[in-house]
C-alpha cells in the first residue's frame, strides 16, 4: 500500500495541474482584452476605453443595443412565462412536444432565424407572393428597424425564460399549493398570490439571461440592422474590423470591455433582485398538482398554438419556400418550383463543402477535446472546497457569460502575435476559432458531467481506493462508465451550439477557413439569398436531428443534463 502513495501523490498532483492550465486558459483572453483596453493609462495616454467612450457612434451603438435588448428580454418574459406556466402547472396535452417546439428556436442559430423571418415578410417574400398578400415592390422591410430586431431577439432567448422560470415551477412544494385551496383560493388567486411571487427568482433570472444572450448576438442585429444602418455594439465592432483591419485592435478592445462591462452589470444586478426575492422553501418540492383547465384547456392550446405557428412554423415554411424559387419574390408553383439552389449548394459551389467540412471538424474536435478534459477536470473541482469551487467554476464560466464578439476580439488579441518559443502563428487559421471554441463552451461541456459525478455513491470509489487504485484508474474502471451518459449528452451540447456559431466565427475566420454560420450570413450579404436559405434549411434538419437524438438519450440521463427535459 505505501509504495502506491507516491504514485497516487503524483496523479492527484498532475489532476490539479490539469485544473490550474484549464482555468488560466479560462482566463487569458480576458486578462488580455483589459490590458489592451485600458492600455497607455500608465504612461499618462489615453487608454483606448477611453477614446471609445469619447466617440458618438459608441454611445449611439450603446443606445441602440440597450433598447433592442429590453424589448427583446420584454418578449421573452411573455413568451417564455406563458409557456412556462402553462407547460408545467395546466394539464395541457402532448408536454413533451410543446416543450421540443418551444426550445428549438434558442437552438437554430441567430442567422437562420433572421434569414427565415426575412423571407416571410417584406415585398420579396416568396411565400407571401405564393400566397398573393405580397406587398407592393419598393415596400419597405418592416424588420429592418429596432422593433424587428428586438422582436426576433425575444423569440431566440424566449426559451431561456422557460427554462429558469420552470426550473423554479418544479421545486414549488405541493404542500403549498394545496394548503391555499383548502382555504378556499381560487385557481387564479392561487396563481397570482401564491405562485409568481414565490418564482418571481426564476423570472428575474430568466430576464437577465434573456437580456444579456440579446446584448451579444451579432446574427440577427447584423442580418437586420447593417442593412438599416441601425447598429449596435457587436455590429459596430464588425464594421470597425471589417473597414479598417487589425490596426484598429485597441479601440476594439475598448468597445469589447464596454459590452462585457454591460454584461457583468446585467449580471450583478440579477444576483441583487434574486436576493431580495428569495424564498426560503420548506415541504417536500417537486411538481404540484396540475390546474385543471376544463374546458378551456382546447382554447389554450389552440392559443399555444398559434403562437409556435407564428414564432417556429411560419418562419421555418417561409425558409423552405425561398429554398426552392429560382429567385426572391417569385411565388412558388408548380412550373417555378426548383431544386437548383440544392444542386447548386451541394454539386457546384466548393465554399459549401468547405464550410460544412469547417464547421463538423471544429465542432467534433471542439466537443472531442472537451469530453476528454471536462470528467478530470469535473472530478477534481467535486473535492475541493465550496468557495473554492464556487470561485474556479466562476472563472470557467466567464468566456460563455461574455458575449462571443468580445471573446473573439479577446482572442484577436492574444494570438495576433505568433506564439512564443515555437514561432507559430494561429491567426487566421481554424485553430484560432477551434481555441475560442473550447474556452466558450467548455462549461457547457462540464455541467452535465458534473451533475453526473454528484449523483454517484461515494462508497464504490472508497472502496476502489482502500483497494490501491489511484485517481486515474479510478476515473477509468469507475466513473468514467458512469458518467458516460452524461459525457455524451456534454459532447452532443456542445457539437449542437458550436456548429452552427456565428458571432464568435464571424471576427475569426479567414478565406478558406469559412463555417456554416459564416457562410449563410456572407451568402445573404452578397444578395444569394436563395442559396443562403438552401444552407440554413440544411442547418435547421441538422439542429432537430441532434435535439431528436439528445431525446432518445434522455432517460440515460439525470435529470437537468438536458435543458429541456425535465
Amino acid at each position: 500500500m505505501a509504495s502506491t502513495d507516491p504514485e497516487a501523490r503524483g496523479q492527484r498532483r498532475l489532476l490539479t495541474a490539469l485544473t490550474v492550465l484549464i482555468v488560466l486558459s479560462s482566463l487569458a483572453p480576458s486578462a488580455r482584452l483589459i490590458i489592451e483596453a485600458l492600455g497607455g493609462l500608465s504612461l499618462g495616454g489615453d487608454a483606448p476605453l477611453a477614446r471609445v467612450l469619447s466617440a458618438p457612434d459608441t454611445w449611439q451603438a450603446l443606445w441602440h443595443s440597450l433598447v433592442t435588448s429590453v424589448l427583446g428580454m420584454l418578449i421573452a418574459l411573455l413568451l417564455g412565462s406563458l409557456f412556462a406556466f402553462v407547460i408545467t402547472l395546466t394539464d395541457v396535452r402532448a408536454k413533451g412536444i410543446w416543450v421540443f417546439c418551444f426550445m428549438l428556436p434558442m437552438m437554430i442559430p441567430p442567422q437562420v432565424t433572421a434569414l427565415a423571418w426575412l423571407q416571410l415578410f417584406g415585398p420579396a417574400s416568396p411565400l407571401l407572393a405564393s400566397l398573393g398578400l405580397a406587398p407592393a415592390l419598393g415596400s419597405p422591410q418592416p424588420l429592418y428597424s429596432a422593433a424587428g430586431i428586438g422582436l426576433l431577439l425575444g423569440i431566440q432567448s424566449a426559451p431561456l425564460v422557460f427554462l429558469a422560470l420552470r426550473t423554479s415551477l418544479l421545486a414549488l412544494p405541493g404542500e403549498l399549493i394545496e394548503a391555499a385551496r383548502i382555504q378556499g383560493a381560487r385557481q387564479h388567486q392561487v396563481w397570482g398570490q401564491v405562485i409568481v411571487p414565490i418564482t418571481r427568482s426564476g423570472l428575474i433570472a430568466g430576464g437577465a439571461m434573456a437580456f444579456t444572450a440579446s446584448l451579444g448576438n451579432f446574427g440577427i442585429p447584423a442580418m437586420l440592422g447593417i442593412p438599416a444602418g441601425y447598429l449596435v455594439l457587436p455590429t459596430l465592432i464588425y464594421q470597425r474590423m471589417a473597414s479598417f483591419g487589425t490596426h484598429v485592435l485597441a479601440e476594439m478592445a475598448g468597445l469589447s470591455v464596454l459590452i462585457g462591462l454591460l454584461a457583468l452589470a446585467g449580471v450583478a444586478l440579477q444576483q441583487r433582485l434574486l436576493q431580495r426575492s428569495r424564498f426560503g422553501l420548506i415541504g417536500h418540492t417537486g411538481r404540484a398538482h396540475d390546474f385543471t383547465l376544463g374546458r378551456s384547456r382546447a382554447s389554450v392550446e389552440t392559443v399555444m398554438g398559434l403562437v409556435l405557428v407564428m414564432i417556429l412554423i411560419a418562419p421555418l415554411a417561409a425558409l423552405v419556400v425561398g429554398s426552392l424559387v429560382p429567385a426572391m419574390g417569385v411565388p412558388l408553383n408548380a412550373a417555378t418550383a426548383t431544386l437548383d439552389a440544392y444542386r447548386e449548394m451541394l454539386g457546384r459551389q466548393g465554399v459549401t463543402w468547405r464550410a460544412m467540412s469547417n464547421s463538423l471538424w471544429l465542432a467534433g474536435t471542439a466537443a472531442l477535446v472537451l469530453m476528454a478534459l471536462c470528467l478530470p477536470l469535473a472530478y477534481r473541482l467535486g473535492r475541493l472546497p465550496a468557495r473554492r469551487q464556487a470561485w474556479l467554476l466562476g472563472i470557467i464560466e466567464i468566456p460563455y457569460a461574455l458575449p462571443g464578439v468580445v471573446l473573439a476580439v479577446a482572442c484577436i488579441l492574444l494570438f495576433v502575435r505568433p506564439l512564443p518559443l515555437i514561432e507559430v502563428s494561429l491567426y487566421g487559421s481554424l485553430t484560432i476559432i477551434l481555441v475560442a471554441y473550447l474556452a466558450r463552451f467548455l462549461v457547457v461541456c462540464l455541467k452535465p458531467v458534473a451533475a453526473s459525478l454528484g449523483q454517484l455513491d461515494a462508497s464504490l470509489e472508497e472502496a476502489a481506493q482502500l483497494a490501491g487504485a489511484g485517481p486515474w484508474r479510478r476515473l477509468a474502471t469507475i466513473v468514467l462508465p458512469l458518467t458516460a451518459p452524461a459525457l455524451a449528452a456534454g459532447g452532443i451540447l456542445v457539437f449542437l451550439t458550436a456548429v452552427n456559431e456565428l458571432t464568435v466565427s464571424a471576427l475569426l475566420w479567414s478565406a478558406g477557413n469559412e463555417t456554416l454560420g459564416v457562410l449563410i450570413f456572407n451568402l445573404d450579404e452578397s444578395g444569394e439569398t436563395v442559396l443562403a436559405s438552401a444552407v440554413a434549411v440544411v442547418v435547421v434538419v441538422l439542429v432537430a436531428a441532434l435535439m431528436l437524438t439528445l431525446n432518445l438519450l434522455a432517460t440515460r440521463l439525470p435529470r437537468g443534463v438536458i435543458p429541456w427535459k425535465e
